[in-house]
């Protein structure tokens, strides 16, 4: 399996270039902000994806993913989906739809 790490960080450079995304943290992990907002995390391996509506269940039925929940408290965040890393084949597309849904929100 390819490290997931280095796909993240590949698909993070694209997305950078393509749609001007920003890198950045939070809750203390790698993420990716578009106009100011947070739409994409890297935790534990896998994908984290702030999605809404039918985007968002398609990536919760994946096998493994759940909603994220990044201090292991039992409480998820509703628009953040963590994608396992056995649908790598599957985050450049989720990721250009959350990107696509965090352009409908006001820039911070």
């Amino acid at each position: 399996m390819p490290d997931t790490q280095q796909v993240f960080d590949a698909l993070a450079e694209k997305l950078a270039k393509a749609k001007r995304a920003e890198k950045a943290t939070m809750f203390g992990k790698q993420c990716m902000k578009f106009r100011g907002n947070g739409f994409m995390a890297f935790f534990e391996g896998d994908l984290v994806l702030k999605l809404s509506g039918q985007s968002r269940e398609d990536a919760l039925k994946l096998k493994g993913s759940r909603l994220w929940d990044p201090s292991g408290q039992g409480r998820a965040m509703k628009e953040w989906v963590q994608i396992s890393a056995s649908h790598l084949s599957k985050w450049e597309d989720l990721a250009l739809k959350s990107i696509e849904y965090i352009s409908t929100l006001a820039p911070r």
